[in-house]
């Protein structure tokens, strides 16, 4: 788990780093600081640019 790329939600493509993403997640309840890479990770689902592009 610890080091693994993200995959995307719906085709299960790995998500490279510098690649336009959608993320969908709830907005976090708490206020103050938070690490949003680790909270995207944990909270959200990745949607790859292609999946999000299909009008399916």
């Amino acid at each position: 788990m610890f080091g693994e790329n993200p995959k995307c939600g719906k085709c299960g493509k790995e998500i490279k780093g510098d690649e336009v993403v959608l993320v969908k997640m709830r907005y976090p309840k708490r206020k103050g600081m938070t690490e949003i890479k680790t909270y995207k990770k944990n909270e959200g689902s990745f949607i790859c640019e292609a999946c999000f592009d299909k009008k399916i």
